[in-house]
Formats: structure tokens, C-alpha cells, sequence
């Protein structure tokens, strides 16, 4: 595969520390940085500087924090191709991770692909445990599912579907709305166990709560932003069991087959699979 058939954007919005490790997990994978665009929502730390110190194939810089899915379609425009990633600035990455994931989606035919996470505290070998597992659980598919923390987009699902909902108010709700969008339009998307990446958690989102004086259980999000699905109440309730009973499903398959998940959390030095 080549480099020119993908492009990565990443959105900050300070915690140039986390930027800072994901951008050298990158480079340490091979990930030419002039295939990556980096949009700082305006960011008041040293983001910028350190951003500004990049070989990056494009940097876009917001006066204001114009929340993920402006950011998300900025990079999308700024460096175009077949295969477009989004993910967090708060990653790292493994091994063939892009490769492995773009081959999967073509393998899958399916449009939109995620890979398989560790979300938590990074202390535990994560390069060994990725080598392992990208080999173990490569043909451990999670089919209809997809998560915003990194997705490749093929670049028919732009003109099928459009691009992410651009409205600062919805501060992470931007997802759910594509996602929304995806299922109406019947494009296809999975989980894959072929990549993995290391999550640090919500790190931007945890701040940004802690900038409004928010509880941690709060959500940032506008409280009426699932109005704009236009679906009642019992539409909702419904999708959301359907979707708990699909990953419970995942779980106990996965567990029972493997000893492990697509998704897992680190607690106390362990890991909990969900």
C-alpha cells in the first residue's frame, strides 16, 4: 500500500504531551508525517509551537475551539485520498497498524473500519501485546460497530453521506450524528482485531469538563442534541438495547474463543475486557 492512499488528521485542543507522544508513535511506525494534517482548536498550551515544529503535510490553526467535527472536516479537505483517518491526539500507535486496518476494510468490504483498543493507564508493554495480538485476533471482526477514537473513512462515504455535522455547540456529539448517518445510508463498518492502538482515555473531553466546572459524570455535549437524530424516544431506547445485546454478544464470543476482547480497559494493573 502506499502512503498516498491514505491521510491522517488528529484535532488538539492542548495536551501537547499526549499530541507529542502520539505524533512520535507515528513516526516510530513509519507513518510519513507529510501524509498527517494536525488541526488545533485553539489551543493555549504549547500545542501550537510544537505543531508549527512539524514536517506535517498540512497544519490548520482555529482561533477558537470549534469542536471535533469542523476540525475532522478540515483535515478530510486539507489532504484528500482514498482512505481518510480520524483519530485522537491522544493514541498510540502499533506496528502496520495502517496497513493492517485498510487491508482489513477492503478484505471486509466494508466502508468505515476501527481498530481494536487498550483504553487507561499505559503501563503495561504495549508494543509486545499489540505484536501478539494484531497476529492472534486478526480474522476477529466486530461487524456493524465503529468508534470516533480512530476510523478510516472511504472516500465514497463523503459523497454518500456527507462529511461530519460542523456546529462547535456539539462538542463530541458529532459522532453519533455520522454514525447516525452511516446506518440510515446502510454503509458498511467493523471492529477489527488486524490493528491495535493504545487510548489514553477522553483526555481532551475530561479537561474541557473540568474547564467548565462539570462534573466528570456530566455531559459535555448539549444536553437536546438528540434531537437531531429525529428519532422518539422509544426508537432511541430501542437502538441502544439492540446495540448493548450486539456487544455483550461480542464479549462473551470473543472471551469464550480467545481469553480476550476487541476492547479492553487497564484497572489496577489488569486488563477488563469489554
Amino acid at each position: 500500500m502506499s502512503p498516498d492512499d491514505y491521510a491522517l488528521t488528529f484535532a488538539c485542543y492542548n495536551q501537547v504531551d499526549y499530541t507529542r507522544q502520539c505524533v512520535e508513535s507515528l513516526v516510530k511506525h513509519g507513518i510519513p508525517l507529510s501524509r498527517v494534517v494536525a488541526v488545533d482548536n485553539g489551543s493555549t498550551d504549547g500545542t501550537v509551537s510544537y505543531l508549527q515544529s512539524l514536517p506535517v503535510g498540512a497544519r490548520i490553526f482555529n482561533k477558537k475551539n470549534m469542536s471535533c467535527g469542523v476540525a475532522w472536516n478540515q483535515g478530510a479537505w486539507a489532504l484528500q485520498a482514498e482512505w481518510t483517518i480520524i483519530m485522537n491526539n491522544d493514541v498510540i500507535v502499533s506496528a502496520g497498524w495502517v496497513e493492517n486496518l485498510i487491508a482489513a476494510a477492503q478484505s471486509l468490504d466494508v466502508k468505515v473500519i476501527s481498530p481494536a483498543l487498550i483504553e487507561g493507564a499505559l503501563d503495561y508493554d504495549f508494543e509486545s501485546f499489540s505484536t501478539q495480538t494484531a497476529s492472534s485476533m486478526a480474522n476477529v471482526h466486530r461487524f456493524g460497530a465503529r468508534h470516533a477514537v480512530c476510523l478510516a473513512v472511504h472516500e465514497s462515504v463523503w459523497f454518500e453521506v456527507e462529511y461530519f455535522r460542523s456546529a462547535p455547540r456539539l462538542l463530541g456529539y458529532e459522532d453519533t450524528l455520522f454514525f447516525h448517518e452511516l446506518d440510515k445510508a446502510g454503509v458498511r463498518c467493523a471492529i477489527t482485531g488486524a490493528s491495535w492502538l493504545h487510548h489514553f482515555g477522553s483526555i481532551t473531553q475530561t479537561a474541557m469538563k473540568r474547564e467548565r466546572g462539570l462534573s466528570m459524570n456530566a455531559n459535555l455535549p448539549y444536553r437536546y442534541n438528540y434531537r437531531l437524530l429525529h428519532q422518539p424516544w422509544w426508537q432511541r431506547k430501542w437502538n441502544k438495547f439492540q446495540r448493548k445485546q450486539r456487544e455483550r454478544q461480542w464479549r462473551n464470543d470473543e472471551l469464550q474463543r480467545y481469553g480476550m476482547t476487541l476492547h479492553g480497559v487497564r484497572s489496577a494493573g489488569d486488563f477488563e475486557w469489554l
